[in-house]
């Protein structure tokens, strides 16, 4: 058995997809499934169950998982502590959301490049949801995530910055700011897909108000949310970052009643000892963005 082995079968895991597994690791999709063929034969146990549809751990497969990730977190400690002596090196697997605006990574990861070059950088975009089960399975050593980040368990969650919702629309739509509550159920709404931290934030918002919302139309990015509000092919309900955004000029809106509120933060796999790349972006994070390490 080899580390080798144990991040191929932590991948699988988490992709729950031998392609996307394979893709991620940047391996043949043949060379993943030999290497964990010969993981099953080393342990003589059958640690997956394959479907055409996803690809699962065993009960057995679950315990082994569990095992990999702190195996897999102890080498890459005792590589990064050898490493430090000569300066930061090793790997930074970062994820981040897009278009926060709070804190965004191409900034920060400039700056970091520029002080620790021998650092590789693996950046990976996409929603806090997939982000965070990518952390908790220690894919990745750091994520940039929002939404209403409570209750995130199996990671460990510095507060960067929290913004109140707001309800955007069209620039000749009518708002009433005095009873936005009443106006609500009367939309259609443009939103991103479950799992981005501002749709989980208007989900509960919502799920507040007891109001049932008609989500018309499902973006993956913002800026395409942005071009559809202005369309008025229906009304969004956005962080006060995105009406700040150019593309959002023009646009009318108003502040959402009630106590939900998107929240911004860096996550990062839970009792884990950070690399030293990653103690490094850490430490750039905290310079340049205030944390609030009480809700650590």
């Amino acid at each position: 058995m080899e580390l080798r082995q144990l991040r191929h079968f932590a991948a699988v895991c988490e992709e729950q997809h031998f392609t996307r597994a394979a893709e991620y690791l940047g391996i043949t999709q043949s060379g993943l499934s030999a290497s964990i063929r010969a993981l099953e034969r080393d342990l003589d146990a059958q640690l997956l169950l394959r479907t055409t549809r996803r690809v699962s751990p065993t009960p057995t497969g679950r315990l082994l998982w569990a095992e990999a990730q702190r195996i897999l977190s102890a080498a890459d400690g005792l590589r990064d502590l050898v490493a430090d002596g000569d300066g930061v090196r090793g790997t930074l697997a970062l994820g981040t959301e897009q278009c926060m605006g709070v804190v965004e990574a191409a900034p920060l990861l400039h700056s970091y490049r520029s002080l620790h070059p021998q650092v590789a950088i693996n950046l990976q975009q996409a929603a806090t949801g997939q982000l965070m089960d990518q952390v908790r399975a220690g894919l990745l050593d750091a994520a940039l995530v929002a939404g209403p980040l409570e209750g995130e368990g199996g990671a460990d969650l510095l507060r960067i910055s929290e913004e109140p919702l707001m309800l955007l629309a069209g620039p000749d739509h009518a708002i009433d700011a005095g009873d936005v509550l009443a106006q609500l159920e009367r939309e259609d709404y443009v939103d991103l897909h479950p799992g981005w931290g501002a749709r989980d934030c208007a989900d509960l918002a919502f799920a507040e108000f007891g109001i049932t919302r008609r989500v018309a139309l499902q973006v993956n990015d913002v800026y395409t949310l942005l071009d559809l509000v202005r369309r008025r092919m229906g009304v969004a309900v956005v962080p006060r970052p995105v009406v700040d955004k150019p593309q959002a000029a023009g646009l009318r809106s108003a502040p959402l009643p009630g106590g939900t509120r998107w929240r911004v933060g860096l996550a990062t796999p839970r009792g884990s000892h950070p690399s030293g790349a990653t103690r490094a972006f850490l430490d750039l994070l905290r310079e340049e963005h205030p944390i609030d390490d009480s809700h650590a």
